[in-house]
């Protein structure tokens, strides 16, 4: 994917609570295009944020996104890819571990629509947590819903809240559905904790037709420490105490200390 109107105005968002001081990155080199009949789209979108820049001084002759990061605030961004074909800066399979150089080195990693791409998810998403700073964000969107045949998964928030939240210990700050425009309108949705009710999303009647991003940013604190385990929340929160189930997150929680 690239950076479209519905990614342009989050992260246009994000400008203006988050700076990057260190190295960023994107997974997979992303496109930014400005289609002429949503130009002022654009504009209005800068002004709404408080942003003192047009959408001419955000595109790059070449149509990808670096020239976009870069104004924003997000620094000069490298490109993390399986290949070169597009120019990335770093060739990395996400399907393997990540490099010991790479640990900890980014303040900033954004995924547009790379990692529903990639077949072994949870290797991918546990290099995200190992390449992140403490202190450091993974701003990531992709398919929720409507995105048959684009990529080999599409995700589901509870994935946010088990292994971003309570597996790796980060802090979410935003977890949402956005619905893809101009086609689809201007549809955001909520998606809250599980864990906080025990009990399942309830979703039916609540989301449209049409394409759907999983959007989601999250921090990687201090006391940030990946687990090994990652449960569904309704399903923890049944099984917690029953004799003839595994150990959960919770019967750890509830121990004497």
């Amino acid at each position: 994917m690239g950076v479209d109107i519905e990614l342009f105005e989050r992260l246009a968002d994000l400008s203006a609570r988050f700076q990057p001081e260190g190295r960023t990155l994107m997974l997979g080199r992303h496109s930014f295009r400005v289609e002429d009949h949503i130009k002022h789209k654009f504009d209005r979108i800068l002004r709404k944020k408080g942003l003192d820049l047009t959408h001419e001084e955000l595109v790059q002759e070449d149509g990808y996104c670096e020239t976009l990061m870069r104004k924003l605030g997000f620094g000069d961004m490298e490109t993390l890819d399986f290949s070169d074909y597009e120019g990335a800066t770093i060739l990395h399979d996400l399907n393997r571990p990540v490099a010991a150089e790479l640990e900890g080195q980014f303040d900033l990693i954004f995924d547009g629509g790379t990692i529903e791409h990639v077949f072994n998810v949870p290797r991918a998403l546990e290099t995200v947590f190992r390449m992140l700073k403490p202190g450091g964000r993974f701003i990531s969107a992709n398919g929720f819903n409507g995105w048959p045949a684009h990529g080999i998964y599409q995700f589901n928030p509870e994935l946010v809240w088990t292994f971003w939240g309570r597996n790796c210990g980060c802090k979410v700050h935003d977890c949402r559905g956005i619905q893809k425009r101009p086609r689809g309108g201007n549809y955001h949705i909520e998606f809250k904790d599980p864990a906080e009710t025990g009990k399942r999303m309830r979703l039916k009647g609540k989301i449209p037709e049409g394409r759907m991003y999983l959007y989601y940013e999250i921090e990687k604190t201090r006391g940030s420490a990946m687990k090994d385990l990652v449960l569904q929340s309704d399903y923890e929160t049944k099984w917690h105490s029953h004799g003839n189930a595994g150990a959960t997150r919770l019967d750890d929680e509830m121990a004497p200390q």
